[in-house]
């Protein structure tokens, strides 16, 4: 059988930042023509708000929650396996005859970071050795290539930002200015403060800059004449790169934009029409088990991802689920379901929420110390004010087609719809814990944990309020 050769384009913590989504101020015009040759998504969430957890789950199609994957940057020098039966996408393609390769470089540019970012290291190489150049795959179809970006990231890697007065943005030095501090509207749950300002303009000129390299692989595929056989899928990790987007629950954290785009020498499933918009309800492990069918191969029986494309295609959703537990030293147990219009957020753990110490948010987002020292000057009002000071255990629910930004709680309100909403969702939040076999309730182990401040701390520092007292 024909197979067709499948691209991912995996881009880091944004969300609907992108000229067709409706985004101001950003150039990207690279996915924005792949929108109006394929189809756009609307309601894609990731399952985790953060890298190696919604990494670990779309890799395998299954909630990190249910692999034991779900705190970040989990099981990197233990013995842990994946649980039977559960194994990663690149293992079944490769299987299939695919060729699979991890994408850094096209010719002398750099265009992706060789991330994998999985909490599973013992489950044999991920990718075909080798496989880092572009150069590599023309020649071995079917392939499955990965391209995941440089951008939207602080430059952290050299472990130095300790040392640093300020921790630049990955390519801040080259990125095109299409974003000024003075043209943007920060998000409303953030002071209209100048250093907000030029923070939102750097995360938007990021996004540019994901746009650029994106573009070159695009191009390339282009030049060698691989685009018709190739789909291409481009979807986010997480949600956005600022300080109540990534590692939190709400819909800026979660919500991912996603395009696909359908090759000219290959038949369009009936769900793919060129230009068009989908509205249903996905979550990233769906693209798992789409892969998979894509490239003629059965969903494995364990897989929790459903099919959404092909004559294979599942029923679709009503709710997505997400979760996040502890990131770095910051221990939390969040839980979260979408359906169409309402967002329930579950705050399990007790304690402060946003305002609790995160040594790597503390240091690198600069819009966290500027709310800390407004809050302790009572400069704060409005929904800055009421994050900076929620805390844990509590209940949120959002009206996301009213209120975008979700800065309306109505957890308490009497309206019946509001109520119906509240009811419904945490009734499916609870099932879907039970039936997933959620393994957040099973706390890690006290000496996992401990190491975590001490690594963050050489990492990042600690910031003089979360010093202990002379």
């Amino acid at each position: 059988m024909r197979r067709p050769n499948i691209l991912w384009l995996i881009g880091e913590n944004l969300s609907h930042d992108l000229g067709c989504y409706g985004a101001k101020n950003v150039h990207t015009p690279n996915l924005d023509a792949l929108a109006s040759e394929g189809v756009r998504y609307t309601r894609v969430f990731a399952t985790n708000p953060a890298c190696a957890p919604s990494r670990s789950a779309f890799f395998a199609g299954m909630y990190q929650t249910t692999t034991d994957t779900h705190p970040m940057r989990s099981h990197r020098d233990d013995d842990f396996r994946l649980p039977e039966g559960v194994r990663p996408v690149t293992h079944r393609l490769k299987d299939a005859g695919y060729y699979t390769a991890n994408i850094k470089t096209v010719g002398q540019d750099t265009v992706g970071t060789g991330k994998l970012d999985l909490n599973y290291v013992n489950e044999g190489s991920i990718y075909h050795e080798g496989s880092s150049a572009w150069e590599t795959v023309k020649n071995r179809q079917p392939f499955f290539a990965v391209v995941n970006a440089e951008e939207n990231e602080y430059d952290i890697y050299d472990r130095k930002s300790a040392e640093k007065e300020r921790v630049e943005w990955v390519g801040e030095s080259i990125h095109v200015q299409h974003a000024k501090p003075e043209s943007g509207t920060p998000p409303p749950y953030y002071p209209d403060h100048p250093v907000v300002r030029q923070e939102w303009a750097r995360y938007l000129n990021s996004v540019s800059g994901m746009d650029l390299r994106f573009g070159k692989v695009l191009a390339q595929l282009r030049a060698e004449g691989l685009e018709d056989n190739t789909i291409i899928i481009f979807f986010g990790d997480n949600g956005q790169l600022e300080p109540r987007g990534i590692h939190w629950c709400y819909d800026n954290g979660l919500r991912v934009p996603m395009i696909i785009k359908w090759p000219k020498n290959f038949p369009a499933p009936t769900q793919i029409k060129a230009g068009t918009v989908d509205e249903r309800i996905h979550s990233l492990i769906d693209v798992t088990a789409t892969t998979l069918a894509l490239a003629g191969l059965p969903k494995p029986a364990l897989m929790q991802g459903r099919v959404f494309l092909g004559d294979l295609a599942e029923a679709p959703r009503t709710f997505a689920f997400s979760a996040r537990d502890r990131i770095d030293e910051t221990q939390q147990r969040i839980r979260s379901v979408h359906e169409e219009r309402y967002h329930y957020i579950r705050t399990i753990s007790s304690g402060p929420t946003f305002a609790s110490l995160n040594r790597y948010k503390e240091k690198c987002f600069a819009i966290m110390p500027v709310m800390r020292d407004l809050h302790a000057q009572g400069k704060l009002t409005g929904p800055a004010l009421e994050l900076m000071q929620r805390t844990g255990p509590c209940e949120e629910l959002y009206d996301t087609e009213a209120d975008p930004h979700e800065i309306n709680n109505l957890a308490g309100s009497q309206e019946p719809t509001h109520r119906e909403a509240l009811i419904r969702l945490r009734a499916a939040l609870d099932a879907w814990m039970v039936e997933t076999g959620d393994r957040g309730a099973v706390p890690e182990a006290p000496e996992v944990v401990a190491p975590f401040a001490g690594e963050m701390h050489q990492w990042f520092g600690t910031p003089a309020w979360a010093q202990p007292k002379q």
